[in-house]
């Protein structure tokens, strides 16, 4: 694995970590004042978009670690070979998807340049970043991906795992 990937993948997952400790914080304090004679009213605004954050940070590193969700009942029954061709075309499918994020992602982004957050004290372009970022990393980490499946070095032992029908 090369240092610039180690970074990447550090970065990320700094990122996603601390996306979610600001959540928790945010949402402690959001609690907190509900007890005082005072409130915050950007609390829930700020949640909503560290967790958005959160998920553009984690999402690349779930594909790249096959942390989703998958049935994968049909799969483990399929020779190597096929499914090494199977995941090919549905990574193939997420750089595509992914590109097309990137592009609309941007536009999106371009509209925030003209709104304000509703409580806090930023444009809404920032927020709608994350959308670009998710899919830019999105489309790193399936030509890794692909470029793993294609040299045959993608490990299959994580379907293997289960018990036996």
């Amino acid at each position: 694995m090369s240092t610039i990937r180690k970074a990447i993948d550090f970065t990320l997952a700094t990122l996603t970590f601390l996306s979610f400790a600001g959540v928790i914080i945010i949402v402690t304090i959001q609690i907190i004042s509900r007890f005082a004679p005072f409130s915050f009213i950007w609390t829930e605004e700020l949640t909503r978009y560290l967790f958005l954050y959160a998920v553009c940070f984690g999402a690349p590193l779930a594909l790249m670690r096959n942390e989703f969700i998958n049935v994968d009942l049909i799969l483990t029954r399929m020779p190597d070979n096929f499914r090494r061709y199977y995941e090919v075309v549905i990574y193939v499918l997420i750089v595509a998807l992914s590109a097309v994020m990137v592009i609309e992602g941007y536009n999106f982004t371009l509209i925030g340049k003209n709104q304000a957050s509703a409580t806090m004290p930023f444009q809404m372009s920032l927020i709608h970043a994350g959308l670009v970022i998710m899919a830019v990393f999105l489309i790193y980490y399936a030509v890794l991906k692909v470029i793993d499946l294609i040299k045959n070095e993608q490990d299959y032992t994580q379907y293997h795992g289960g018990e036996d029908l």
